[in-house]
């Protein structure tokens, strides 16, 4: 997909990718480098300890990231990952979760996006990354 896609999916013009759809990821919004997003966990996601795995958790945060960068670049402009850090504040479980995605800094080549996952009003993760404008 390209980032115009990213828009539609947005836009509710398009299907999300695959890696939306495998996790569950429904985007709520997404505009002016904000995205939520919300994600139904189920007992897919966890782990022999029976709360969600981190990687998981990792990965809805940067899908998450993805619908907020997607909201500023222009038709001509992608992104890629440069590093992606998550600090665990306490177990997930199931249920309904909310995934908050902000642009904190951009420049002309890379952006700083911060992104928190939360479920019943608590937080349970921080997820922090720096994404390089293609």
């Amino acid at each position: 997909m390209t980032m115009i896609d990213l828009k539609r999916v947005i836009n509710g013009e398009v299907e999300p990718p695959a890696c939306d759809k495998t996790l569950g990821i429904v985007v709520i919004s997404a505009i002016a480098g904000k995205a939520t997003c919300s994600w139904e966990v189920d007992d897919r996601f966890l782990n022999g300890h029976q709360v969600v795995m981190g990687g998981f958790i990792t990965s809805a945060a940067d899908i998450a990231m993805a619908y907020s960068m997607a909201s500023i670049l222009e038709k001509h402009q992608g992104f890629a990952s440069i590093n992606l850090q998550t600090t665990f504040l306490r177990p997930l479980h199931l249920g309904t979760t909310m995934i908050e995605s902000t642009i904190v800094k951009q420049g002309r080549k890379t952006c700083y996006v911060e992104a928190t996952v939360s479920q019943n009003e608590q937080v349970i993760a921080k997820i922090t990354s720096s994404i390089m404008i293609l």
